[in-house]
């Protein structure tokens, strides 16, 4: 029988488990794996790989998953990718309807590809209006992107654009760096025109920048550099006219930059992923000695820092944060 992951954000997938048991029945070989605040990437990945191994058939598994871009799917695509398995296949916008379909689908089907074919259709027809009336007749045809910006390398060197300096309209720390959460809220608060990941281990990683770009939001060009890269583009005047989004898996590496000449008035601290060496700051942030150490090296330089995980959310101070726990 295909096995079936449930994976999201919060408890979405248990609970989306448990109302699949009261309409279809407890199932086995079906697993539910959460992503909360203190987990990062490496422990989705781990928990994903444990649901797995419960299954008793491994090579043929269907993820149901809740949000295209989100760490739970850049997970599961990297599992895909790195494990090499033929019958490892994931669908987006995870619902009751997929997840009934679901179950009732690999009752009678040998591959969860199969299991997809049967359930996609029934995914997306399971979104109905009342008043019947108001259903639109046809789903409205996407948005067209947003014209790309002409290629810097097209522009005659010395060639200045706006004021000549770069506007970095959002920079922030994350240790999941491009996500759901900064997909979504954050480009519709900030709607810049690039988003510059800027992290030397991700930019010779094939794997992890190719899924950095796929959970990039329509309409919004990203790229994936080394430190060195960033430290050319401020300089560069060919991108005065440019408003960009700045996101750094560590405070060292946003340390790195400013060391070579960058400068952020303002950046903020989404999360930093907590081990086994470092103390929990609050749901979503984690410190050790060093960490701390470059912070307070990158306030010297004159940035502010704030935290916040979404834009609804409060903004905290990350210096009253670390004296709480005698870290300031």
């Amino acid at each position: 029988m295909v096995g079936i992951v449930l994976a999201s954000h919060g408890k979405f997938a248990e609970g989306i488990k448990e109302s699949g048991s009261m309409i279809f029945g407890p199932q086995e070989d079906v697993a539910a794996v959460v992503l909360t605040p203190d987990m990062g990437p490496d422990d989705m990945h781990q928990k994903l790989l444990d649901a797995i191994s419960t299954f008793n058939d491994q090579e043929h598994v269907l993820f149901l998953v809740d949000l295209w871009g989100g760490t739970p799917f850049n997970q599961v695509s990297r599992l895909i990718s790195e494990e090499g398995h033929e019958d490892w296949v994931a669908i987006t916008g995870l619902n009751l309807p997929m997840l009934v379909s679901a179950y009732g689908s690999r009752m009678g089907a040998e591959t969860a590809v199969d299991v997809m074919k049967e359930i996609y259709p029934e995914a997306r027809d399971g979104i109905k209006v009342k008043p019947e009336e108001l259903q639109p007749a046809s789903a409205a045809a996407p948005a067209a992107p947003a014209p790309a910006a002409a290629a810097v390398s097209a522009i005659p060197e010395g060639t200045v654009l706006g004021d000549g300096h770069i506007h970095y309209a959002y920079v922030r720390i994350d240790t999941r760096l491009l996500h759901g959460q900064v997909a979504t809220a954050w480009t519709k608060q900030v709607q810049p025109d690039r988003i510059l990941v800027v992290s030397d281990a991700v930019s010779h990683d094939d794997l992890r920048k190719n899924m950095i770009i796929q959970a990039a939001p329509p309409g919004v060009h990203v790229h994936v550099i080394p430190i060195s890269k960033l430290i050319e583009v401020d300089k560069d005047p060919r991108f005065g006219a440019t408003k960009a989004m700045v996101l750094f898996e560590t405070p060292q590496d946003l340390l790195r930059a400013e060391e070579g000449g960058v400068k952020f008035p303002e950046v903020c601290i989404g999360s930093m992923a907590a081990t086994a060496e470092k103390t929990v700051i609050n749901q979503a942030i984690a410190c050790d000695e060093d960490d701390v150490k470059t912070l307070k090296a990158i306030r010297d330089n004159g940035t502010h820092f704030y935290v916040q995980k979404v834009p609804s959310d409060h903004v905290d101070d990350i210096w009253a944060l670390l004296k709480e726990k005698n870290m300031a």
